[in-house]
């Protein structure tokens, strides 16, 4: 499998190729050079495998350059119960109206992101290794990204993290499970501005590709492709807990900021996954929520973006989304290229009179809905209510967008963010009821931290990197 950079600008690589890398050349994303195609009787084959055995089966056409002894090795050692404390890593549980919810939450830091990233931190170590090199990763966080790729590469072999954070815009435990690691080989900067400010500083130092080169940045936002390509993998063990028989439809409503976890499982459908629907759920912040409704995309300000009380979507500038629209457009970097150049001088584009987006319900899937403030505590306090469970903020939304879109006789996938501790404020303000900590993070919040301050600077986090890199 080679990959190709969305706008046409990057020589084909392979998977540990831009494994390490963030922005390709160019500017834009790895895309693979196609999707590979599960028939249904591979489906079925696969009904009975575990997490790590189903890993390797959907990564291994992707990454055709590890050899598949290793790759197997690297999927059976990161999902085990000791690291997600169950045997079924992400169990499938009923809620109610034909709603059911994905756990992603087990893994060490209680969040969606750990599910890819404990496989990239291993597969970090393991290619660096391999070729003898050291990486300083640099990424930027609105919440769970930054203590998920923490956990994952703190202690790991010649490797460094740079983590962006906005000052002051994260729940204090979510600020605690980053700030309190003391791990010589992880650094964490608060930036005083939005998520979005810290994401456009990641993407100035991709873009100096001397600077780059020089401090062998990479990076583990979600643009990365292989922290994308481990998300599409619990797709297909939801669907195969799912479905009642191989072949019948099952939908998907995805809490949305960067569009990497809904883009994970466009991909899976683009495999040949049978997904009926894939609901993207936004907050306040509902940039893609129009894009959808409208086929204008107008990415806001960072004054123009809302602080909320789902704050690991308060995104307006969505980094995979570029992605999806390159299949959109037929996989036309070209096309891509021009759309991007126009985004940039203009601030938004207009697909609403092309005909592709006419179709994008009945090609790929893909419908909207937004939450509020309001919405979310009304249905943190009726599932609580129901079910005797805590909810978090951003599970919420999608379970207010998967009600109004769920249709009779296909089973709605709600993936679940994270643990309801990390948004305890907000849960006792719908319900009441303090959310239990894990024994692991009792105390969490009492630790001393580590963390640099600083503006919103390119020059300032550059320097930082090096002073702390020596090269």
């Amino acid at each position: 499998m080679k990959y190709f950079s969305s706008r046409g600008g990057m020589d084909p690589q392979n998977f540990s190729e831009i494994l390490l890398e963030g922005l390709a050349p160019d500017g834009g994303l790895a895309v693979p050079e196609f999707y590979p195609q599960v028939a249904l009787h591979v489906l079925e084959s696969w009904k009975n495998l575990s997490y790590g055995e189903l890993a390797f089966e959907v990564l291994r056409p992707y990454a055709t350059d590890i050899p598949e002894a290793d790759l197997k090795a690297l999927t059976t050692k990161t999902y085990t119960k000791a690291v997600y404390g169950t045997e079924e890593v992400t169990p499938v549980r009923e809620l109610f109206d034909d709603i059911k919810v994905l756990e992603l939450s087990n893994g060490p830091t209680l969040a969606f992101k750990d599910m890819a990233m404990q496989l990239l931190g291993n597969l970090f170590e393991y290619q660096l290794a391999r070729t003898n090199r050291e990486l300083n990763i640099l990424g930027a966080t609105s919440g769970d990204t930054g203590s998920a790729a923490e956990y994952a590469m703190r202690g790991k072999k010649g490797v460094r993290v740079f983590m962006l954070s906005p000052l002051g815009k994260m729940s204090a435990f979510q600020r605690a499970q980053m700030y309190s690691l003391q791990d010589p080989n992880i650094f964490n900067i608060a930036v005083e501005g939005l998520f979005d400010d810290c994401q456009d500083i990641v993407k100035a130092v991709s873009e100096d590709l001397p600077f780059k080169n020089r401090q062998k940045i990479g990076t583990v936002n979600s643009i990365n492709w292989g922290r994308i390509s481990a998300q599409v993998v619990y797709y297909f063990n939801a669907y195969l807990r799912t479905a009642e028989k191989i072949g019948d439809p099952v939908s998907f409503a995805v809490p949305s900021g960067n569009f990497g976890n809904v883009l994970a499982g466009h991909i899976a459908r683009q495999m040949g996954l049978p997904i009926r629907k894939l609901i993207v759920a936004t907050n306040e912040n509902n940039v893609l929520d129009e894009f959808f409704k409208t086929g204008v995309y107008r990415p806001r300000t960072s004054t123009e973006t809302y602080i909320t009380s789902s704050p690991s979507m308060d995104i307006s500038k969505a980094s995979n989304f570029e992605r999806f629209v390159y299949d959109l457009l037929g996989r036309d970097p070209k096309a891509l290229k021009a759309l991007w150049q126009d985004l940039a001088k203009n601030g938004h584009f207009d697909l609403s009179h092309d005909s592709r987006f006419k179709h994008i319900e009945s090609d790929f899937g893909f419908q909207s809905g937004s939450s509020n403030h309001q919405n979310r505590l009304h249905t943190i306090r009726e599932v609580y209510a129901r079910t005797g469970t805590l909810i978090d903020t951003h599970t919420a939304d999608a379970v207010k967008v998967a009600r109004e879109l769920v249709e009779p006789g296909v089973p709605m996938v709600v993936l679940e963010t994270a643990l309801a501790v990390k948004f305890a404020e907000t849960i006792e303000e719908a319900t009441g009821q303090t959310p239990p900590v894990p024994k692991a993070f009792e105390g969490i919040e009492k630790l001393p931290q580590r963390v640099v301050e600083m503006p919103v600077s390119v020059d300032q986090v550059k320097a930082f990197i090096a002073e702390h890199t020596g090269l």
